[in-house]
């Protein structure tokens, strides 16, 4: 295990190192050593570059986290708990969409989302990953409400509550492991797409990822110390979503793995 952390941090100290690095001391000769004078110009550069950005990114995944989350969640307790017939082919029709090589439909996607009149940018992106957010969503979901007894749907029918008043105050208050699982998820597939915004934005409206491509290759000379304090910052976020719930993340996962 030691080793295989050592392989893993190895890029991420090279990362950290160089970006406090001046011009003169960031160099592909010089990536192992510490910097010779520890300088945040970078930081500073970085941050300006992606700032807006970062602000675009946090618009596009935060709905798209949530409105995928919450769709899945009724996909979820529709196709486990208040089933209809035909609900496992519906069920292996949305799953479908896990195993489409996103690069295979990206040009007739294109064209229909030009067809609708979607502006690039925020609203496109939004749409396309709460769209493509939903089979995983759907799966996470079915499986944990697979584990919660039919007993609780058939006394909320005894006492007379439909489909949605069922899911409203029965189903949604304990919910809550697999709507972290599914909001971290999906967070961080929003947050470090780069697919989508290369060809559904730009770089005036575009999420950090698209950004960051832009800063590391739109200077005429290789600037490493700015590249590398940029994908940093681009990478803050997600990592700080993983240290806080990280074990609210596990502990939602285990709970829909076991039925009892």
């Amino acid at each position: 295990m030691i080793f295989f952390v050592m392989v893993v941090l190895t890029p991420v100290y090279v990362l950290f190192v160089t970006s406090f690095k001046g011009a003169g001391d960031a160099s592909p000769v010089r990536a192992w050593n510490l910097p010779e004078i520890w300088v945040l110009d970078n930081w500073i550069g970085a941050w300006n570059a992606l700032a807006p950005s970062i602000g675009r990114s946090f618009m596009i995944v935060i709905p798209s986290a949530i409105i995928s989350a919450f769709l899945g969640s009724l996909n979820g307790f529709v196709l486990s708990l208040w089933r209809f017939p035909g609900a496992n082919v519906v069920f292996t029709l949305i799953l479908f969409g896990m195993f489409i090589p996103y690069q295979a439909v990206m040009i007739p996607l294109l064209e229909i989302m030009l067809g609708a009149g979607i502006p690039s940018g925020v609203p496109s992106l939004i749409l396309l990953h709460v769209i493509y957010g939903i089979p995983i969503t759907t799966l996470i979901f079915r499986n944990y409400y697979m584990t919660v007894p039919h007993e609780l749907i058939e006394a909320g029918r005894v006492d007379g509550a439909g489909m949605l008043r069922t899911y409203w105050s029965i189903i949604l208050p304990i919910s809550l492991p697999s709507f972290v699982v599914v909001l971290i998820w999906q967070f961080t597939n929003a947050w470090n797409d780069f697919l989508f915004a290369v060809f559904f934005s730009s770089s005036q409206n575009g999420p950090v990822t698209l950004a960051l491509n832009n800063l590391a290759n739109g200077a005429l000379l290789q600037d490493y110390g700015i590249s590398m304090a940029g994908a940093l910052l681009a990478s803050l976020p997600p990592l700080i979503v993983y240290i806080l719930l990280g074990k609210y993340f596990v502990g939602g996962l285990m709970s829909g793995s076991v039925k009892g």
